[in-house]
């Protein structure tokens, strides 16, 4: 594909492992990439001695048998059967092989091929008639659920399901004893509300994301122009039906995949489809073409963009049935992964919801045969409230509005998230895969080198240039000729004419664009003036035969009035050279001008630069007077005896900030990867400017060390650049060796490839994202843990399969959605620490009620209010919590690194299971077990060894809720509030006479602490009347809800300290924690000290303030913990920390920066 421009031969051949030892001439060199000894990756292995040792990418050691089961162990899920992702390499289309008459006899149409606009089409009502046979030209949007299928399935989640049945479960108690459970209608209630509420909010959220996304949906042309009756028209696209004639425009957008039977100078972008960077010719073929159709010259297909020239062609595929649309189609048959926190979330809910069942079974257990004493209906309510405290009934609503509040921040930052959790998903990444053209590049080429007269000069004042480079003058050797061929031997048109040259949008290929904005700023007269000066006499346009483009002017010069200027591909250019242009004058070319040629090419092509040769005739008025009669059919022009001028490069520049981006992200320890349609040496050579790639490949230590490249070893080197080609025969061990690399670039790449690629990462465990522009790039970006698409240059199909959109296109917003992803993690997870430190004080309190006995110290009511009340505003609060520290978690490793030791967790038990499998004795195929024994294993899984070992096997992993979470929550922080909770209880009673040995015997009668209770006695003699018993419940368990508040309010502060102390700017920096606080604080001042409430929640305006005290001693005690847990767990937080990455370029590049400051426009 590459072959159809000027610059596909430019860059030279490419890989790790050349097969030729020896360096051709560059004017030797072979013209066609097919044909060239291009370098593979893998190839076979070969006899060295008498061991056999695999090249290319190989381990020092033979591999045995057991090494190749557990290299491949992981991969065996990646290929089911799928007869849709097989057949999308041999698309349907077969119209493309036709020659005129077939085609016409095939689509029942009438076409002209002598004079395409004479064409006379379908008639109206057979495309009527067709359109209603086949259905509309467009995409079939993915199917989606109703908006009650979305809200059920947000609302029967485990938390909200036990609130429910528990909300019910209530309510039936008061059916069948109304006055005695009088009490429960508002408990019940307010549960069964709770799960609605929560449903809603996550509803909310996602209906409203979804509402944004609508405008990005458009997925085909709104409008084409098409031959009906002999005359033509704009019709919408949705109406083309098979054999309309449609004309074609530059700059028209393709509205179905047609076959040309004409055409002028036409130029495709096929880029957002395979991933070739530069645009491809399309031309008439009157006998058909026999390539396969992704490579046919005579078909253009569905939302491809026309660069150049003009052509008319037959629709032969609409709708779902175009190339597009198949490619389409295979991204709708890879379900995308659940996200690595949802994951987490569901895990967390199970294990809480059990812990908490089999609490509230046990309780009741133990209620009804003691305290209650075959009281049902108050057993019920005490487990209940056991429930209640377990379940934290805030956290789905908290967990839907922290993701919304951050993609609220990323909106601002131009990054649209489709996909709530895909928020987090993008801080958890541990490798991201990104296309190159478009995503890294800005696809514009712009002019860097021109040599000429054997100099070099730079276009651009450059730090990578040689000394003996010099800035580009146009006075120097050869510039004048060069920018005249620029300029000349163009077929360029503008959008406007009436602006100056700089203002205009340039509409042809990057690399003429490039070359006419670079000729524009050094003419001596105005642009238009200088073409109208010198007028074509003569042009051949450039093909992928020739690779070369010649036009032949009206430039008067001493020995004749015609001037033939030539460009291309520098070795066609070279070839029809016999002299060289130095100091004005022509020199005969002789070897040692071909070995500065060599060294210029070299020089140009290594930076990943497209090379274009530029060579003039002077054509003689005697031999070629201003009648001669040029012929393109006969050769009749001159094909020999041109001078050569020399060559200039151009270069597609790294988007502005895409270098720091990336070693920002490699700092963060998250390995970043090119995979892209382009040249492997052009893919490497941007790879090395950007931070992507820094060490050696097996190729380049091999030059330095002067050592055959099949004596370097894998370990050796850091980067490889594999070619597309080589992927398909890929082993596992070699999957393996290619991700251990820390420097990885895929090159020449399929939609296919990309997919694979994906796969193969997430194999090993990685959490992948890919960013993407084009339809080539869609399968991937739907596989992926996180798709993100480019919006400005990105094709609808690629949008539609992201789960996030850059709105700016600008790569750099990556970073700063994993700091945003990374932080909201942090967020979460003091949020939920915050949250889980109450169920310890709730609980245990509940546990003395039932085991010593006590009267009880927080009823289920209070519960819920701690839980919905208070603590629900401060665990929101933690949504805008910054940084522990300056840099943040930005030199942090992934909370889920992918190393050595994961790896071979992850394959072991990968191995393991792949040995439990059924297959077919015949086929060999996986036999799929029944739903009935999946569900089985599931439940017999917690009881087995395996699965044991696999929970306690050390890893470096952070969960969202981890054992060290787990342990503050319950035993360390949860322990002193318990605490707190108990002594400002017991204190409070002890004030109201009542020693724990009075209470003990008090709540052992069963009497006591009622209105109509008898008076007691207590140890010392004095009498407490029912109203006192009363009050002094009321007061203690007031103080109970207080102790909670009061000791959470420190922890809000003690759950940050990690990374540095609970306490300094950072820590109290966040308000909305002080207005969670001050909210939770008059909450619970409403309740406990506001008459009218007391009748449902049982507080007291009694309660004196100094007990308040009490809890705030242990809140600083609970602070001072936090301080030495930091200092105790500073070891284990060490080690995740990313070493410094040596060579990293932490600045713009020249390029980026000259042209940001220039602002131009291409």
């Amino acid at each position: 594909m590459e072959g159809n421009n000027p610059s596909a031969v430019a860059s030279p051949p490419t890989g790790d492992i050349p097969s030729i030892v020896h360096q051709p001439t560059m004017a030797d060199r072979i013209l066609n990439e097919e044909h060239v000894a291009r370098a593979v990756v893998f190839p076979e292995e070969e006899k060295i001695g008498i061991l056999t040792r695999p090249k290319g990418v190989e381990m020092k050691r033979t591999l045995t048998q057991e090494d190749k089961e557990l290299a491949a162990a992981g991969y065996d899920h990646l290929h089911p059967k799928d007869d849709k992702a097989e057949n999308i390499t041999s698309v349907d289309i077969t119209e493309h092989r036709l020659d005129f008459d077939g085609l016409v006899d095939e689509l029942k149409t009438n076409i002209s091929t002598k004079d395409a606009g004479q064409s006379h089409g379908l008639a109206s009502d057979e495309a009527k008639a067709r359109l209603q046979r086949d259905g509309a030209n467009v995409l079939t949007p993915p199917r989606k659920k109703s908006a009650l299928r979305k809200f059920l399935e947000r609302l029967f989640t485990l938390f909200n399901i036990l609130l429910i049945c528990a909300g019910i479960l209530e309510y039936i108690l008061l059916g069948i004893d109304f006055h005695g459970n009088f009490q429960n209608t508002y408990l019940g209630g307010i549960l069964i509300l709770v799960a609605f509420v929560n449903a809603s909010i996550d509803f909310y959220q996602i209906q409203k994301s979804e509402a944004i996304l609508a405008s990005f949906l458009a997925m085909i042309p709104p409008a084409c122009r098409v031959v009906r009756d002999g005359t033509i028209s704009t019709i919408p696209a949705a109406d083309l039906v098979k054999g309309d004639v449609v004309l074609l425009r530059s700059g028209d957008k393709t509205p179905a995949d047609l076959v040309l039977f004409s055409s002028t100078d036409m130029k495709v972008d096929n880029s957002s489809l395979t991933g070739e960077s530069e645009p491809q010719e399309r031309r008439a073929l009157p006998d058909g073409s026999k390539k396969r159709p992704v490579e046919a010259d005579n078909l253009v297909f569905n939302s491809t963009l026309i660069v150049n020239g003009e052509g008319w062609g037959v629709v032969v595929r609409t709708g779902d049935h175009t190339f597009i649309g198949q490619i389409a189609s295979l991204t709708g048959g890879e379900d995308g992964n659940e996200s690595p926190l949802a994951v987490e979330i569901s895990r967390f809910v199970i294990v809480v919801s059990c812990i908490a069942i089999i609490f509230a079974l046990v309780f009741f257990a133990v209620g009804i045969t003691s305290v209650y004493k075959g009281k049902a209906a108050a057993t019920v309510t005490f487990a209940v409230s056991i429930l209640v405290a377990f379940v934290p009934e805030g956290l789905p609503s908290v967990v839907t509005l922290l993701l919304s509040i951050a993609a609220k921040r990323m909106a601002k930052q131009n990054v649209l998230v489709k996909d709530l959790q895909g928020v987090e998903t993008l801080g958890s990444l541990t490798l991201l895969a990104t296309d190159k053209t478009g995503t890294l590049t800005r696809n514009q080429m712009t002019v860097t080198n021109l040599w000429s007269g054997e100099k070099m000069s730079s276009a651009f004042q450059s730090n990578n240039d040689d000394e003996t480079t010099a800035a580009f003058s146009i006075n120097a050797s050869g510039m004048k000729e060069m920018v005249d061929i620029a300029a000349l031997n163009s077929r360029v048109k503008f959008d406007r004419t009436d602006i100056p040259f700089d203002q205009r949008t340039i509409l042809g290929d990057a690399t003429e664009t490039g070359l006419t904005r670079f000729a524009g700023r050094y003419l001596a007269t105005d642009y238009d003036t200088h073409l109208k000066s010198f007028p074509k006499v003569f042009e051949v346009p450039f093909n992928s035969t020739n690779k070369w483009a010649l036009v032949i002017l009206d430039k008067p010069h001493q020995s004749g009035v015609l001037t033939a200027y030539i460009k291309g591909a520098p070795e066609r250019i070279l070839a029809k050279c016999t002299t060289y242009l130095k100091d004005g004058k022509m020199v005969p070319v002789n070897d040692k001008f071909k070995e500065d040629y060599d060294e210029a090419y070299d020089y140009m092509a290594s930076r990943g630069h497209r090379v274009i040769a530029c060579a003039q005739y002077l054509l003689p008025g005697d031999e070629y007077p201003s009648t001669y009669p040029f012929s393109r059919t006969d050769d009749h022009f001159p094909i020999a005896d041109y001078c050569f001028v020399g060559l200039v490069s151009l270069e597609d520049p790294p988007k502005h900030g895409v270098r720091e981006a990336i070693g920002t992200l490699r700092l963060a320890g998250i390995k970043v990867m090119m995979v892209t349609g382009d040249h492997p040496k052009t893919a490497e050579a941007i790879a090395r400017k950007i931070n992507l790639i820094l060490g050696d490949t097996r190729e380049t230590l091999a030059k330095k060390t002067n050592r055959a490249i099949e004596d370097i070893y894998e370990d050796e080197v850091t980067a490889v650049v594999v070619h597309g080609d080589d992927i398909d025969g890929l082993q596992g061990w070699q999957w393996d060796q290619i991700f251990s690399k820390d420097e990885i670039v895929f090159a020449r790449t399929s939609p296919k490839h990309k997919l694979e690629i994906v796969k193969r990462a997430q194999a090993l465990g990685h959490i992948v994202g890919v960013t993407g522009d084009g339809v080539n790039d869609s399968p991937a970006l739907k596989k992926a843990d996180l798709g993100i698409a480019m919006n400005i240059s990105g094709s609808d199909v690629s949008k539609e399969a992201a789960d996030m959109i850059l709105l700016d296109d600008n790569f750099a917003s990556t970073v700063k959605g994993v700091a945003e992803g990374r932080q909201i993690f942090v967020n979460l997870k003091r949020s939920i620490q915050y949250t889980l430190t109450h169920s310890t004080p709730e609980v245990v309190p509940q546990l003395l009620y039932v085991v010593v006995p006590l009267p009880l110290p927080l009823s289920a009511i209070l519960i819920l209010v701690i839980d919905l009340g208070f603590e629900l505003c401060v665990a929101l609060s933690f949504a805008w919590d910054q940084p522990e520290t300056s840099d943040g978690l930005m030199r942090l490793k992934p909370r889920k690194p992918v190393n050595e030791r994961s790896i071979r967790a992850l394959k072991r038990r990968a191995l393991v299971r792949s040995k439990t499998l059924i297959r077919d004795e015949e086929t060999l195929e996986i036999i799929p077990p029944s739903k009935f024994s999946v569900w089985m294993t599931k439940i017999k899984k917690p009881f087995t060894r395996s699965f044991w070992e696999e929970v306690l096997e050390p890893t470096d992993n952070e969960s969202l809720v981890d054992i060290k979470l787990l342990s503050y929550a319950y035993l360390e922080a949860g322990m002193i509030e318990t605490l707190a909770c108990l002594v400002a209880y017991f204190v409070v009673f002890f004030k109201k006479g009542f020693t724990p040995t009075d209470l003990r015997h008090a709540q052992k009668n069963g009497s006591y602490f009622t209105k109509s209770s008898p008076d007691f006695i207590n140890s010392r003699g004095q009498t407490i009347s029912a109203f006192d018993q009363v009050d002094a419940l009321a007061q203690a368990q007031s103080i109970v809800y207080l102790s909670i508040f009061i000791t959470q309010c420190f922890n809000v502060f003690a759950v940050k300290a990690r990374l540095s102390y609970p306490f300094g700017r950072r820590v109290i920096a966040n308000k909305w924690n002080f207005a969670g606080i001050l909210a939770g604080a008059c909450l619970g001042m409403f309740i406990v000290y506001t008459p009218p409430l007391h009748v449902v929640f049982g507080g007291t305006f009694r309660l004196s303030p100094l007990y308040w005290l009490i809890p705030v001693a242990f809140g600083i005690v609970l602070v001072a913990w936090s301080t030495l847990r930091v200092v105790i767990l500073r070891k284990s937080v060490e080690h995740m920390k990313v070493k410094d990455i040596k060579g990293l370029m932490m600045f713009p590049t020249m390029r980026t920066m000259s042209m940001r400051s220039r602002g131009s426009r291409h």
